[in-house]
């Protein structure tokens, strides 16, 4: 809950009118009175014979009646609005709010019948607005004494008696927010952002990359910001204030912003606090030691995972000064990284910002501090490098080194009771999970084996496409019950059924590899706990046949997978008996005895070639694909990405679509020719369709090469990534309007 003092008014009148109107853009909706200093207050927006004026003059009276001289400002005014994730409250509880936070205040405190009049409206689901006169009824004037405080303190009380969100109150380490009058301008002068907001991530990130005061003063200047040292009369620089081109007042004059005006960190003595530790040995981040981009990266990432290792373990002070250089990591390779999660990091950059000042002293030169500095120099060295292949895999490594640092940081100021530090922590995590989702996806689309079909083995199984959910469902239930039901209600969960049913055809016991991979980490974290559940998976099956050099197994007929000597895999798994040793064992035939061989297994590319989309009339995958796309037939049955291919596919079936006429027609948009991965983009205009986004027109290649989007142009929502949908999807739900990623 969220409730703050605006500034006093000298109109009540003026006031009332704005409340009970339409608002400036129409959002107000059934202006009416909530609560007031008494009963029977009349109320304009729902009594016939009640008006503004006559409401004005009554809260007015006191004003007039005043036994000193009344204030020039008289209109106190206080709006209380709920967060965006908080339930909607009734009258009577926005009523009950009003009274608490007039108590607290001391304008009216219960009991007190000589108190300040005061009334509260609302005119939206989320927000009331009390309006009081700073007048006793006594004759006597308000005594105003510490009432933000006190209101805030009421506030919070607030939130547990109605389950609300439990916010925090002000530690003095939030950046200030643009004013109304800068956000205005920036609209108008159709900016995308107000300056201070510009200026605060540029200076940020000249700070990240620097090691003295000339390096820090030079990199604002690199970054186009205009810049003004100011010095004492020895000539020592004692701080210094920046200004964006073409930011000026309306004389003309240009509009500057110290340090501290734009965030606490930022003043000059703060910043030279980042210099003035140990230093980073000299020559340990020399270009000639790497011969591209990927190299340093992967460098980077090793340090980063030290760094994450030994987070918050020095001591408050020393990790202060830890979470400084966490944020200054993630703000550089923001610069850096693949475009593909460009933005995604940047965002993560930003909301991680203010868990990188913790409310307390900092120590800058600890062990893990250091690990993080040489990181980051290491991010800044890259790009003067080559690119030599590998990026999205060193991208990807980095993402996963870093999200473990920021699970550390917030494990650290959960453990100090830095709530809003934990708060910006965990949302810094989600952003880094999204990245992390895209950046596996462009790591596996630039593999440079697309097309080997033999990465997994399984048995036979060929269940049918309609019934897989219902299959799986009490697999599911038996292997995790304590998820069960938050899985089987996800979107992604007939995604699960499908991943399960192609481990189960590996040879893979489907409920206990299931409970293994979810038992490797909590998922209490997760947006999605199925998606989640689908990667681990998926990664379990590439890994469990991986060879020595890390490429996959090749087995065929004649080189069975091995088993232990209770008949199980050595990955744990137990291998499925085929429904010919079924039947041999139910009629009593002779069966070898010891240990069951596995049956003859295929490669993985022809189990889901095979895999029915239907019922028995429906055509297997295979026979789809090679209708709808024979030139591609090939290449999509062999692209790693033809099992989820195959399960859009099987979903659209289960909506009464035919599968190779659905397929021919999203093929035919646009040509396939220049497609890295056909499977992919016929898997995102799937997507797209099935969603109801209408006839999608194809993404720009995904490769693993940089490539820049023009601006103002956004891509299409037919052929989004799995995790810009689950992004979006969530932030609608939290209600905020967060458009499509890159």
């Amino acid at each position: 809950m969220i409730v703050k003092r605006a500034k006093d008014g000298g109109r009540t009148a003026g006031l009332l009118y704005y409340l009970y109107g339409p608002g400036k853009a129409n959002e107000h909706t059934d202006p009416h009175m909530v609560a007031a200093w008494g009963s029977g207050v009349p109320d304009p927006g729902r009594g016939e014979n009640a008006n503004i004026p006559l409401l004005a003059s009554l809260l007015d009276s006191p004003v007039a009646a005043l036994e000193s001289r009344p204030p020039a400002r008289h209109v106190y005014h206080v709006p209380v609005r709920l967060d965006p994730g908080d339930r909607k409250l009734t009258d009577a509880e926005w009523a009950d709010v009003a009274r608490e936070v007039m108590h607290a205040t001391g304008v009216a405190e219960k009991g007190d019948p000589m108190g300040a009049r005061w009334v509260a409206i609302r005119h939206a689901d989320d927000h009331i607005h009390i309006v009081a006169t700073l007048a006793r009824q006594d004759g006597l004037k308000v005594p105003l004494s510490q009432d933000k405080k006190k209101m805030q303190a009421a506030a919070r009380e607030l939130e547990v008696r109605y389950g609300l969100r439990r916010l925090t109150s002000g530690d003095k380490t939030a950046s200030r927010w643009p004013t109304t009058a800068e956000a205005e301008k920036a609209k108008r002068k159709g900016r995308s952002e107000p300056p201070r907001a510009t200026l605060q991530s540029r200076v940020r990130e000249a700070a990240a990359v620097s090691g003295s005061d000339d390096e820090f003063f030079a990199a604002i200047q690199r970054a186009g910001i205009r810049l003004n040292k100011r010095t004492a009369p020895d000539g020592a620089v004692t701080g210094y204030s920046v200004a964006l081109p073409g930011d000026r007042t309306g004389a003309g004059r240009a509009v500057w912003f110290s340090g501290s005006r734009l965030a606490p960190d930022l003043s000059l003595p703060r910043v030279r606090e980042r210099w003035n530790g140990a230093p980073v040995e000299a020559g340990s981040t020399s270009a000639q030691k790497f011969t591209n981009q990927a190299a340093a990266w992967q460098t980077a990432a090793g340090h980063v995972h030290q760094a994450a290792a030994i987070l918050g373990q020095a001591g408050n002070e020393a990790g202060a000064g830890e979470m400084v250089a966490l944020s200054d990591f993630l703000t550089t390779y923001a610069t850096q990284a693949p475009a593909e999660v460009r933005q995604e990091l940047r965002d993560a950059a930003r909301t991680f910002e203010r868990a990188g000042r913790a409310p307390a002293s900092r120590q800058m030169h600890s062990d893990a501090s250091r690990h993080l500095r040489m990181a980051t120099q290491l991010v800044v060295m890259s790009a003067s490098l080559g690119v030599g292949g590998g990026e999205a895999a060193a991208a990807l490594t980095i993402l996963v080194a870093v999200a473990l640092a920021v699970v550390a940081a917030q494990r650290f100021h959960q453990a100090a009771q830095h709530r809003a530090q934990e708060q910006a922590a965990a949302g810094a995590g989600y952003h880094l999970r999204a990245a992390t989702e895209v950046a596996y996806g462009a790591s596996a689309g630039s593999s440079r084996t697309r097309g080997v079909r033999a990465t997994w083995k399984r048995t036979e199984l060929r269940p049918d496409g309609p019934a897989l959910v219902e299959a799986y469902a009490p697999v599911v239930r038996a292997a995790i019950p304590e998820l069960a039901e938050r899985v089987l209600g996800e979107a992604a969960w007939p995604a699960l059924a499908a991943t399960l049913r192609q481990a189960e055809n590996a040879g893979y016991e489907g409920g206990r590899v299931l409970a293994e991979v979810s038992a490797q980490r909590g998922l209490g974290d997760a947006d999605s706990a199925a998606e989640v559940l689908v990667w681990r998976l998926q990664r379990r099956m590439v890994s469990d046949t991986a060879g020595p050099s890390g490429e996959p197994v090749r087995q065929g007929p004649d080189r069975a997978t091995p088993t232990g000597s209770e008949g199980g895999t050595e990955t744990g798994g137990s291998v499925r008996p085929t429904e010919r040793q079924t039947d041999t064992a139910g009629t009593g035939s002779e069966s070898p005895a010891g240990p069951t061989a596995p049956p003859p297994v295929l490669s993985r590319s022809e189990a889901i070639e095979a895999t029915p989309l239907g019922g028995d009339d429906a055509p297997t995958f295979g026979d789809a694909v090679r209708r709808a796309v024979p030139a591609y037939a090939a290449d999509v049955l062999a692209d790693s990405g033809s099992a989820t291919l195959a399960a859009y596919l099987i979903k659209a079936a289960g909506e009464g679509h035919a599968p190779a006429e659905l397929l021919a027609e999203v093929a035919a948009a646009r040509d396939l020719a220049d497609a890295d991965s056909v499977a992919q983009v016929l898997t995102w205009r799937l997507q797209g369709r099935l969603s109801g986004s209408g006839k999608p027109a194809p993404l720009p290649r995904a490769t693993g090469r940089r490539t820049t989007r023009p601006s103002g142009q956004s891509p299409n929502p037919g052929e989004r990534t799995a995790a810009d949908r689950a992004a979006q999807e969530a932030a609608q739900r939290r209600g905020q309007s967060r458009g499509p990623r890159r």
